[in-house]
C-alpha cells in the first residue's frame, strides 16, 4: 500500500495545508510520496523531501503545471494511479479543484474533508455544516482524499537527512484550458488559514467603514482579519475574508468574533478554534453558545477598551 499525496505549493515552498495532508496521508500506513508538479519547481520538491514521513518526492516541472490548473494536473495524477492505494490532497481551493477531477477520471468516489483516519478504508467526515460525524468506508481500490487542514496537526521537519526526490514523466499539455490572468491580493497580515489569532466582524459592524475599528485590535495581536458571510454579503469586506461553510474552514489558537450573531454556517467554519472569544450585544446570540468568553454589550465601546487594555 502507497499513498501520493499532491502538494500545494507556490513554487518555492510548501502550503501549509499540504503539512496537515501529510499527517493524515501517514496514518493511511505504507509509503508516502509527494507529488509537486509546477514549473520551476524544484525548491519546493526539496522542501517537500524534508518533512517527517515522506519516503519519496516526485517532481513533474513543466510550463503547463506553473499555474496548477485541475486540468492538467489531473491528467498528471491519473497517470500515476495504478501505483497507489490513496490519493490525498489538501481541502483548500486547489485541492477541492484537482481531487474531484481526478475521483471522476477513475470513476471513484470522492471522501471529502476526513477529520479522522479510523483505517485505510475508513475515515470521519463532518455533515451537516458540523453537527454531525459521518463514518465513511470506502470499497474504492484507489481512494481519492481530501483532508481538512483542521483536523490534523502540520508535520515538522524530519529528524536527519531528506527523502529521495525523483522526476516524474510529465503527461502533454491536453489545452482544456489556460490561464488568462490572476490578481492576488496583497495581504498586510497573515493570511486567514494559516493565521494563530483571528479577529473576525459580523453584521453587527454596520458598514465597511466601521470594521476599521477592528484594525487596532487585530494589530495589538498580530491577527489576521476575517468576517462572517452577512458581513461579505452586504458588502462590508472582501469576499476572500469569509470564515464559515461557504468560506474558509479556520482553527486559530485565539478567534475573536465581534458583531457576530453565529449562524451555523458561521460556527462550522470556526468552532474548532482553541479559544472563542465572543462580543455581542445580544446575550441570546448562538455564538455565546460555542464561546469560551462572552462580553455582551456594545461593541463600538467594548473594543476600544480591549485594543486600551492591552496596551
Amino acid at each position: 500500500m502507497a499513498v501520493l499525496v499532491i502538494a500545494e505549493h507556490d513554487n518555492q515552498s510548501l502550503k501549509g495545508a499540504t503539512l496537515n495532508a501529510l499527517t493524515a496521508a501517514a496514518q493511511l500506513g505504507g509509503e508516502v510520496a509527494v507529488l509537486v508538479a509546477g514549473s520551476g519547481c524544484a525548491a519546493a520538491g526539496q522542501a517537500a523531501a524534508r518533512i517527517a514521513g515522506v519516503n519519496k518526492v516526485l517532481v513533474a516541472d513543466a510550463a503547463h503545471y506553473g499555474a496548477g490548473l485541475a486540468e492538467s494536473l489531473a491528467a498528471l495524477v491519473v497517470s500515476l494511479a495504478p501505483g497507489y492505494s490513496h490519493i490525498v490532497a489538501p481541502a483548500t481551493s486547489f485541492g477541492k479543484n484537482v481531487a474531484p477531477r481526478v475521483a471522476a477520471l477513475l470513476d471513484v468516489a470522492q471522501i471529502s474533508e476526513i477529520i479522522t483516519v479510523v483505517s485505510p478504508d475508513t475515515f470521519v467526515r463532518p455533515i451537516y455544516a458540523g453537527n454531525a460525524m459521518a463514518t465513511v468506508q470506502s470499497k474504492d481500490a484507489i481512494k481519492v482524499i481530501t483532508v481538512r487542514a483542521t483536523g490534523f496537526d502540520a508535520a515538522g521537519l524530519r529528524a536527519g537527512g531528506a527523502a529521495p526526490v525523483e522526476s516524474a514523466a510529465v503527461v502533454a499539455d491536453a489545452g482544456l484550458s489556460s490561464l488568462v490572468g490572476r490578481e492576488l491580493t496583497k495581504l498586510d497580515r497573515p493570511e486567514l488559514t494559516a493565521a494563530k489569532i483571528i479577529v473576525s466582524g459580523g453584521r453587527g459592524m454596520g458598514s465597511g467603514d466601521n470594521f476599521k475599528i477592528l484594525e487596532p485590535l487585530a494589530d495589538k495581536l498580530g491577527a489576521a482579519m476575517g468576517a462572517s458571510r452577512a458581513a461579505v454579503d452586504a458588502g462590508f469586506v472582501p469576499n476572500d475574508w469569509q470564515v464559515g461553510q461557504t468560506g474558509k474552514i479556520v482553527a486559530p489558537e485565539l478567534y475573536v468574533a465581534v458583531g457576530i450573531s453565529g449562524a451555523i454556517q458561521h460556527l462550522a467554519g470556526m468552532k474548532d478554534s482553541r479559544v472563542i472569544v465572543a462580543v455581542n450585544k445580544d446575550e441570546e446570540a448562538p455564538i455565546f453558545q460555542v464561546a469560551d468568553y462572552g462580553i455582551v454589550g456594545d461593541l463600538f465601546k467594548i473594543v476600544p477598551e480591549l485594543v486600551k487594555e492591552l496596551g
